[in-house]
């Protein structure tokens, strides 16, 4: 576990922008002491299509918050996402060794539930245990120590493509940092927006940022489902600018400063000035005529979450509602469309847990930067990707001395 004063910081890569967040450990817990931010031009759907331009938009976020925190980075938490994503569950069962489950009979019932056949592509981002069974007695949330016979191990996989996480790997050590762990983003959200009482009741948190739409599923406290949706605020952006033929960067403005994803909720009297292609002349437009714009797009987004929710099983589960967060829930009338579509309590996500900076993070679209911070401060494995990857060797070492241990 990181000690007292350890910097820990996480790399929030999205589609829009890239956001690198400091917290410093403290006895209370974690403060935010510094964030950096730029924008994004590297990525397309939350994956890396240019690296130059990735590692450029890096460099600057990492050094405004090394700026603002008075810290050097060294080493970051990545989030990743994109539509190559692929999460599953699976189960694992062994024998426990003398009786008593130890740390060997932990490693062994994970390493029996992950063993499934994954195409060469893909590799394993995350294994994490739903819930242990010892001889029948399911529920068991931490069996060290339990006396048993029989072990066996509920756990949900999360595949991603190998190219994916090389790509921000490479792009985090172009710019000189080592990467601790790769993090799927909707997982590092729920570190940041969502309580216990929360997971163990049954919610959804959907994290809806420029690219991607991204889908966790709690119930009974561990996380059951996850997928990732290629449709995100940048098409909402487009739509605008196709529909009042705009440049995209005054559609993204148009949507920020006056966007609403319910029509129902507008004056018709209200009117915005909007910049024509090429700059010649403006064009007046009602704000309900952006609504019109903006409202399909985000029933489609919340109407393929229902629909990903219902195929999971875990619709009926929900009994905690809807979170959702992400820069695009900033928009007015999503929650409330959202109620409608998912006919569920819907929140708005603003992440806690934390001290320091809480006036300027306290907000959905550093929802994943905060929970990457949050992840790394319970993470308790050293730095896994380094910039000489030497750990491979001293990894396999390791765990030939284990064994050669539990034999002898």
């Amino acid at each position: 576990m990181p000690k007292k004063g350890e910097i820990i910081v996480g790399l929030d890569i999205g589609t829009t922008k890239i956001c690198a967040i400091v917290g410093e450990k403290t006895d209370a817990g974690i403060d935010i002491v510094g964030i950096g931010t730029s924008v994004s031009t590297g990525l397309r759907k939350g994956v890396v299509i240019n690296i130059d331009s990735t590692v450029e938009s890096i460099k600057k976020a990492v050094e405004e918050a090394e700026l603002m925190a008075g810290v050097e980075i060294n080493s970051v938490y990545c989030g990743i996402a994109g539509g190559h994503i692929k999460g599953f569950n699976s189960h694992g069962i062994v024998a426990v060794k003398e009786k008593e489950v130890k740390d060997s009979d932990l490693r062994r019932v994970i390493d029996a539930a992950k063993a499934v056949a994954i195409p060469l592509d893909r590799e394993v981002i995350h294994v994490i245990p739903q819930e242990y069974i010892i001889d029948d007695q399911d529920g068991i949330k931490e069996p060290l120590g339990m006396s048993g016979v029989r072990l066996e191990a509920k756990v949900h996989i999360v595949t991603g493509a190998v190219s994916s996480a090389q790509n921000i790997i490479k792009c985090a050590n172009r710019t000189g940092l080592n990467v601790s762990d790769i993090v799927l983003q909707q997982i590092a959200s729920s570190e940041a927006v969502l309580n216990n009482d929360e997971k163990e009741l049954g919610v959804a948190l959907i994290d809806i940022g420029g690219g991607t739409t991204d889908i966790a599923i709690f119930s009974g406290g561990s996380i059951v489902h996850t997928a990732v949706l290629s449709l995100g605020g940048n098409h909402i952006t487009n739509d605008l600018a196709v529909g009042l033929r705009t440049p995209t960067p005054d559609a993204e403005k148009l949507k920020i400063n006056y966007g609403c994803a319910m029509t129902s909720m507008i004056d018709k009297d209200q009117f915005v000035e909007v910049q024509t292609v090429g700059g010649k002349r403006s064009r007046t437009f009602s704000k309900k005529e952006l609504s019109e714009i903006i409202e399909p797009r985000v029933e489609e987004i919340f109407s393929l979450v229902q629909r990903e929710i219902i195929k999971s099983g875990y619709e009926d589960l929900l009994a905690s509602g809807v979170v959702i967060t992400g820069g695009c829930t900033l928009l007015s009338g999503m929650q409330e469309l959202a109620e409608m579509i998912f006919d569920s309590p819907v929140k708005k996500g603003i992440p806690k847990g934390f001290g320091g900076l809480l006036d300027i993070v306290s907000s959905p679209i550093y929802a994943t930067g905060v929970g990457l911070v949050l992840y790394g401060s319970k993470d308790e494995a050293s730095t896994k990707f380094k910039i000489r990857e030497k750990n491979i060797y001293n990894k396999v070492k390791s765990r030939m001395m284990e064994w050669i241990t539990e034999i002898f």
